[in-house]
């Protein structure tokens, strides 16, 4: 069996294979043969921060250099996870500053900290890295850093003893968050190992958040039970794949817990990296506008896949600053969807918009170029015996679906009952746009005669299934259990049935609400069945209390 030691020495073995320079604290550490700081307290190698400055910005004075280094340097905010943000921003978009130029004008630049090329990037590993901070003295075992900024810290655990799991590292990186703060300003990501399991997670991640990183480049995904770190290692510590999650997949956003930090799991970096290739393929002249669907199970972070992946495709210099229309079928999924967007506003580098009415949406698409537009799918149903009016023939308009399973479809003629000829929502959609490009995301695809959904978007660019996610983690196990309860509605509650459709589709193509209508008629007990309603609830009750009495948990009703 391996020691803690020798876990820690295969892990260095396999970062130096990686690219990253290797190091002891006790020869780089203050009291060592060479020294990378003054002091225990320093936790940015404040030689190698200067050094990589005046690489990568030779043509900013010395001067503005020096004041970016100094406001690196210094804690500017109260709490740990405010300033990890602020020197987030500064890693990603670089230090703001303002200096004299030749001919005497003011001139603002920003000075960079990483070079995303990674050409003139310093990485090194330093091992056993003491840190003394308000009379707390610590060692970490692992800490990765990026142009002096550590921006890892690895806790390694021995493997097989009884008291060193990974709950027990992730405890220990709890403690160093509170008692040496000042090594996490930076901080891109957190490991715990003990040699075979490994689990990644970001700042303000729970124990259940932190996860498995199952795949080295996306290509194939290790099956459940294998040695987990070095694909970890080789699957996130790989340089151009470390600074991508760093600058292409971290989000902070206000929970109510407060401020959070999440980081991409390994199904949505490879995902969205597939699903921008395919875009752009289906973008270009000769592309058949299909760009595919993204399947991945309910609860795995679906919303947050997709504004990773419209934070990437904006940035896309193929797309040509594209347009981006979010499609949702409720407005309550717009809405959410909308938020989550929002959170990410940084990432996608503007601000989205809500259409609220077909008006609304006609101007927000009117646009020479640009944009990211949120609106439910109704709102392109035409005036009443008119078609749908054009909003533009550009290209590089991304339309992307939500529950892509669901109203995308429609493309051939019907005839209603009142004799007219009508189509779906999915060809009004692509007489709007008639050269964009659509792509689907879904928990649940369907493939049927009349109703298919890669034959509307394209092929399948990744597929996470709800089996996947149970054995990640990212999802409970789901166990069925038949309950039936007796649907009976009385006829003067009947009536109630229509008006209740009317509200809820006012927005909805007549021919919609009629289909609504049809379907509802199947389900009639729950708009009013009192007798019924009480049965429900008192199974319920019963099932729940049964349930506890031979095992603590918790119950969730979904209506």
């Amino acid at each position: 069996m391996l020691t803690e030691a020798e876990v820690e020495g295969v892990l260095l073995d396999q970062l130096a294979g990686l690219g990253y320079a290797c190091l002891n604290d006790a020869v780089a550490g203050p009291d060592g043969a060479v020294p990378e700081r003054e002091a225990y307290s320093d936790t940015i190698l404040a030689g190698r921060l200067r050094a990589a400055v005046a690489r990568l910005n030779p043509g900013i004075p010395e001067e503005a250099r020096e004041d970016a280094v100094r406001r690196v340097i210094a804690s500017d905010r109260p709490s740990l996870i405010e300033e990890n943000r602020r020197l987030h921003r500064f890693m990603v978009e670089g230090v703001p500053v303002e200096y004299r130029a030749p001919d005497g004008t003011i001139r603002g630049d920003a000075v960079r900290l990483l070079d995303p090329e990674d050409a003139q990037n310093d990485w090194l590993a330093m091992a056993q890295f003491t840190v003394i901070e308000n009379g707390h003295n610590r060692r970490p075992d692992v800490v990765v850093f990026l142009n002096g900024l550590p921006v890892a810290v690895i806790e390694v655990k021995k493997p097989g003893a009884e008291a060193a799991t990974l709950g027990a590292a992730f405890n220990q990186l709890q403690t160093y968050k509170a008692q040496i703060p000042s090594l996490f300003r930076a901080n891109a990501v957190l490991v715990t190992t003990d040699g075979i399991q490994a689990r990644i997670g970001a700042l303000t991640a729970n124990l259940e958040r932190f996860m498995p990183w199952r795949t080295v480049d996306g290509s194939a995904v290790a099956p459940k039970g294998a040695a987990e770190m070095s694909v970890l290692i080789a699957g996130v510590f790989a340089r151009e794949r470390f600074l991508s999650l760093l600058r292409d997949f971290t989000v902070f956003g206000e929970t109510p817990g407060g401020l959070a930090k999440i980081i991409a799991g390994y199904h949505q970096f490879h995902a969205v990296k597939r699903a921008v290739a395919s875009t752009v393929d289906a973008s270009r002249g000769d592309g058949d506008r299909k760009a595919g669907v993204i399947w991945h199970t309910q609860g795995s972070g679906k919303s947050l896949l997709m504004a990773f992946y419209a934070g990437q495709l904006v940035r896309e210099p193929a797309m040509e600053n594209p347009t981006l229309v979010i499609i949702t079928d409720r407005n309550d999924l717009d809405d959410q969807l909308f938020s989550t967007f929002s959170l990410c506003r940084d990432l996608i580098r503007q601000t989205p918009v809500q259409a609220d009415s077909r008006e609304d949406l006609q101007k927000a698409l009117s646009r020479a170029s640009g944009g990211v537009v949120f609106t439910t799918i109704q709102k392109f149903a035409p005036e009443k015996g008119e078609a749908y009016p054009l909003l533009t023939d550009r290209r590089n308009v991304v339309v992307i679906a939500d529950e892509a399973h669901r109203s995308q479809y429609g493309f051939k003629a019907r005839i209603e009952k009142s004799g007219n000829i009508a189509y779906g929502f999915a060809k009004h959609l692509r007489d709007a746009l008639p050269n964009a490009s659509f792509i689907g995301f879904t928990g649940t695809p369907i493939e049927q005669d009349d109703v298919n959904t890669p034959a509307v978007f394209g092929h399948y660019i990744d597929v996470y299934d709800i089996s996947r996610a149970v054995e990640d983690g990212a999802t409970v196990p789901i166990y069925y259990e038949s309950r039936l309860a007796r649907i009976e509605l009385p006829e003067a509650a009947k009536p109630l049935v229509d008006a209740e459709i009317e509200e809820l589709t006012e927005d909805d193509a007549l021919s919609e609400q009629e289909r609504l209508k049809r379907k509802w008629s199947a389900v009639e007990a729950l708009v009013g069945a009192d007798q019924r309603l009480r049965m429900v609830a008192e199974d319920l009750v019963t099932h729940f209390e049964a349930r506890v009495q031979a095992m603590d948990g918790k119950a969730m009703v979904v209506c």
